[in-house]
């Protein structure tokens, strides 16, 4: 997706900034090309060595350098990429480019080019959330230029919260969205991931082990074909993808809704994992345990079947809907019964016991079930499942 692109990459410096040598790997692995540009800053956690070798091209770290400069080197740099990344995005770089500063090669960079900027923040929690970080954060946004995080998590310092630069790869799926101009350019696709979480009382609820990273890898695989993807998320443990519309969602109820209000689309995606049932009357106040060992009586009410709506919408329905179906026996059996019964063009088929440790983790084997028939994949990452759906996808939207 990122074959022949050239990414210029602002190393800023901060302790994640070792993220950055495996970001240079990643996007290579993808066919862009790299030059990194390292802060003095930033020499203190990297090496120019390091982002070179990996690289394999220059690396640029000071802005008055003669050879380069003769010809206004920063200003060929800065216009000859096809997008701008910084990361780690520091509290410093991202004041500088909020107040157009421009007085180290970096800045210098960045208030030249005419290219999209993308920042991956990086800073203590309390950096982060500082009055200051903040209303330079909103007059980037104004002024254009895409944010991928800062992840919530334990930093080095000891603290926890907002500010832990994203991982690689959620890096990549932003810088893929930004440069988007593939076969889905124009579509609005809906994909809904994670597990729904019904509640009991206030402080329970019945909810699965849907982790919502298949949901979460091919919204940004569609994203990365151009796709406008509109992502309805239940509480997943994996951080939504960058350069989509993210809605956060608890219940079914609150799901459907979300879908409804996401209509018209091309195409939808149901990769969520949604309760078949819920409490019929959740409590307003936490139940309590009885002291004389009664145990409380839950009644369920069915949820309503999403899928099922969406499929039958008649004029309204997107022109391509897929469908997941996530079993522990007779698998195929199971998925064919399920398309027919809720009336989607395609079903995606997986076993989910717990000895192929699919849900939860990173890989995935499925079954494609169509008007063609079954089409089995060969076991791969939830990313490369992610990659062929999408295609599979644009062919069918073409």
């Amino acid at each position: 997706m990122l074959a022949g692109k050239h990414i210029l990459l602002i190393i800023g410096g901060g302790i994640a900034a070792f993220k950055s040598l495996d970001l240079i790997r990643r996007l290579r692995e993808r066919g862009a090309e790299v030059t990194p540009v390292i802060t003095r800053a930033g020499q203190e956690f990297v090496t120019p060595l390091s982002a070179s070798g990996l690289a394999a091209r220059k690396v640029y770290t000071e802005l008055f350098d003669l050879t380069e400069e003769a010809e206004m080197g920063h200003i060929e740099l800065s216009r000859s990429a096809d997008l701008v990344v910084v990361a780690p995005a520091t509290a410093d770089l991202l004041g500088k480019m909020a107040g157009g500063l421009a007085n180290d090669l970096a800045s210098t960079l960045l208030m030249a080019t005419d290219k999209r900027v993308l920042v991956a923040p990086a800073m203590n929690v309390r950096m982060w959330e500082h009055p200051a970080c903040q209303r330079n954060v909103a007059t980037l946004k104004d002024d254009g230029v895409l944010f991928v995080g800062p992840n919530e998590g334990a930093m080095a310092c000891g603290e926890f919260g907002p500010g832990r630069m994203s991982e690689p790869l959620e890096i990549v799926a932003g810088i893929e969205a930004a440069l988007a101009d593939g076969p889905l350019k124009g579509k609005h696709i809906l994909v809904t991931s994670g597990p729904t979480h019904e509640p009991i009382d206030p402080v329970r609820y019945i909810a699965n082990r849907s982790s919502g990273a298949q949901g979460t890898a091919i919204a940004s695989a569609l994203a990365g074909l151009g796709a406008d993807v509109t992502f309805v998320t239940g509480p997943a443990d994996v951080a939504p993808p960058s350069g989509v519309n993210v809605i956060p969602v608890q219940s079914a109820q609150d799901m459907l809704a979300a879908v409804n209000a996401a209509l018209p689309a091309d195409g939808a995606v149901f990769a969520a994992a949604v309760a078949d049932w819920r409490v019929a009357s959740a409590s307003d106040s936490k139940i309590k345990k009885d002291t004389k060992g009664s145990l409380p009586v839950l009644e369920f009410a069915e949820n309503p079947d999403i899928l099922k709506t969406v499929s039958q919408m008649g004029k309204t329905r997107p022109k391509l809907v897929v469908g997941f179906a996530a079993e522990t026996d007779d698998v195929i059996a199971n998925a064919t019964a399920k398309r027919a019964r809720k009336g989607c063009d395609w079903i995606i088929a997986n076993d989910v016991s717990p000895e192929t440790g699919i849900m939860g983790g990173s890989e995935n084997a499925v079954t494609l079930i169509s008007d063609a028939g079954a089409e089995d994949w060969p076991r791969m990452s939830k990313d490369q499942v992610a990659r062929q759906l999408a295609l599979r996808i644009s062919d069918a939207l073409s």
